[in-house]
């Protein structure tokens, strides 16, 4: 239904919304869980098909994981934490980045057509988890009043500012950095969603109306957001990975 009159089906947040599949008591079990479910079935089968069996000369399929996992390990979590104290955490980024980038290539995928980043409750799950590793790791590592300075950044050296500085840097880095972290991810895939959708559906409205030659212009710009959408997704989920690397290495080292 249009808001206009003019019969075109403008997208809006009605789009992001869908009707459960099925209800149990007051759970209902909607696509956007169904394809968050199915993109960690995905990235578990995949890695298991890929190191259950590891073989000393790989096969196609160990292969591609190994490329995946070193590219995770070596291009983010090594340049950023160090292999010393990096190694450990890899795991768990590599099944950020892979869990995010299938969430988000969704979008592109027929039948699909949605991604799941897209609905802030999950940027903020995976925002939290990373939360929750690098704000106890903080203490861990320095102590409870070691942490408090690694988080508020306090030193005596800044004099009379002292105080507004560890202020800022608390609000700053236990309340603003989680949030951001999860808008980042959020906010890009829901405007790429939208103005894909836009495209798309603006080139059937405008294919059945006497402004053929602007459903084609229209058609040529869906074909080019979806290329540039696989490219937005695989570096949202970079960057995610990215900043959870400089947030750990952040509650490690002796200095902000």
């Amino acid at each position: 239904m249009s808001d206009n009159g003019c019969g075109f089906p403008a997208p809006g947040l009605h789009s992001f919304l869908f009707k459960p599949i099925f209800t149990v008591g007051g759970f209902e079990f909607n696509k956007v869980m169904l394809l968050a479910l199915i993109a960690t079935t995905v990235v578990v089968t995949f890695f298991y098909a890929a190191f259950g069996k590891a073989k000393l000369v790989p096969g196609k399929v160990q292969m591609i994981g190994e490329a995946g996992y070193d590219f995770v390990r070596r291009g983010i979590v090594y340049e950023t934490m160090g292999k010393k104290d990096g190694e450990k955490y890899v795991p768990l980024m590599v099944s950020l980045f892979f869990f995010i980038w299938i969430m988000n290539i969704w979008s592109v995928v027929p039948l699909a057509q949605f991604p799941v980043s897209s609905v802030i409750a999950y940027p903020f799950v995976l925002a939290g988890i990373v939360y929750f590793v690098w704000v106890p790791l903080t203490f861990k590592r320095h102590g409870f009043v070691g942490g408090w300075k690694n988080i508020t950044g306090y030193d005596n050296s800044l004099g009379p500012i002292k105080w507004l500085v560890a202020f800022i840097e608390f609000f700053s880095n236990l309340l603003v950095r989680p949030f951001t972290h999860a808008v980042r991810l959020f906010a890009n895939m829901f405007a790429g969603h939208l103005m894909l959708v836009m495209f798309t559906v603006a080139s059937w409205y405008l294919l059945n109306s006497w402004l053929i030659p602007a459903a084609g212009v229209s058609f040529v710009m869906t074909i080019a957001m979806i290329g540039f959408e696989l490219f937005v997704q695989a570096v949202q989920a970079y960057v995610f990975v990215l900043l959870a690397c400089s947030y750990i290495q952040g509650a490690l080292a002796e200095h902000h």
